[in-house]
């Protein structure tokens, strides 16, 4: 894996890694934009914004049109633990 990356990830963006890198571990394949849509409990078009993002940052990889084609560039010992999506938002009102 490339570990040099453009700039820094957000906690929100590192929580999104996070989710990525661990749904590869669990089911062998990269998840689709509706499961991460229905774990960050957020909109479809939020979702793929934050996946274009992640891209442009260098972060992960995919294929355009492909489905399920996420590739996560960021060394695993740099991404962040998993949290409850719930509690992000609860940090963020505060």
């Amino acid at each position: 894996m490339d570990t040099e990356m453009t700039a820094p990830f957000t906690d929100k963006q590192g929580q999104y890694l996070a989710f990525i890198y661990n749904y590869i571990v669990m089911f062998g394949t990269s998840p689709a934009e509706a499961e991460l849509e229905r774990f960050f409990q957020t909109s479809f078009p939020t979702i793929h914004q934050m996946v274009v993002r992640l891209e442009e940052k260098g972060l992960i990889s995919r294929v355009p049109g492909q489905a399920r084609s996420i590739k996560v560039l960021v060394d695993p010992d740099d991404i962040p633990r998993l949290r409850n999506p719930r509690a992000m938002t609860e940090k963020s009102n505060k």
